[in-house]
């Protein structure tokens, strides 16, 4: 996805966005090691100004967060207040703060959010409509559908051990996790274009590798993440979703745009 710079103002690394990162602790909670690889993540976007954590010292469940992950240098937000919400709306305040600054050098360019909580679905539409790019990380069965059709890039916390232990390098690890199924719609249709100008077949496996370059983010069927946090079984079922959504329709295993009625005969 690419990213759209709202400001630039840091002059000693021209070029490069400012990245802020906020963590609903209530929402995600990660162990020291993942959390590591998630700081790293925000690193490798740009220059990370803020990394925000927010938590509530009265629930049990968050009391030794600061303990826990001591060693990450994260900038505590303590919200001990009984409302529910509380946390929830210290970080909204904070960041459309961060985002008002404009005379600031840390006004954020990329957003990253840690929670799957859809009360932060108005928050990520306004950032959008500011032209900042927004990537959101939350654990599989813990994130509402609107929140991952609203993200820029998306990701599942679960994910980061497994893939850091396959690629077995912490520095300069490319993380391809998942895209929306909007995202996959998008590149699935924009394959599909391509290969009916060059006038190829447009069989699965042929829009499958097109994907794969139009779409850095997409590694397979795998990656696709359903409306409800799910991924595909395989090429075939995301297909059928699309035809049945009636993004495309299928003739003799092959796809075709709706849009343009090119169907063969």
């Amino acid at each position: 996805m690419k990213i759209i710079h709202k400001i630039s103002n840091i002059q000693t690394t021209p070029g490069k966005p400012v990245v802020a990162l906020y963590w609903d602790y209530q929402n995600v909670k990660l162990s020291l090691e993942t959390a590591k690889v998630l700081l790293e993540i925000a690193n490798s976007k740009g220059i990370l100004v803020r990394k925000n954590i927010y938590y509530n010292s009265k629930c049990n469940n968050q009391i030794g967060v600061k303990k826990e992950l001591a060693s990450l240098n994260l900038d505590y937000r303590d919200v001990p207040c009984p409302l529910k919400n509380s946390a929830d709306n210290q970080l909204i305040a904070d960041c459309l703060e961060d985002i008002d600054s404009v005379d600031s050098e840390q006004s954020p360019d990329v957003v990253i959010l840690v929670s799957g909580d859809g009360d932060y679905v108005k928050l990520v539409r306004h950032l959008k409509k500011l032209n900042l790019q927004v990537i959101i990380f939350a654990q599989t069965g813990n994130v509402k559908q609107k929140l991952i059709e609203v993200a820029d890039q998306f990701y599942f916390t679960d994910e980061l051990i497994p893939l850091l232990q396959t690629n077995g390098q912490h520095q300069n690890t490319s993380f391809h996790l998942s895209i929306t199924y909007n995202e996959g719609i998008k590149h699935l249709t924009q394959a599909i274009k391509i290969l009916l100008q060059q006038e190829k077949k447009t069989t699965f496996s042929s829009i499958d590798q097109l994907m794969r370059k139009l779409c850095d983010h997409y590694q397979g069927f795998s990656s696709i993440c359903k409306p409800d946090g799910t991924k595909f079984k395989n090429f075939s079922q995301f297909v059928d979703a699309a035809v049945k959504d009636g993004k495309v329709q299928k003739h003799n295993q092959q796809l075709f745009l709706i849009d343009l009625e090119v169907i063969a005969a």
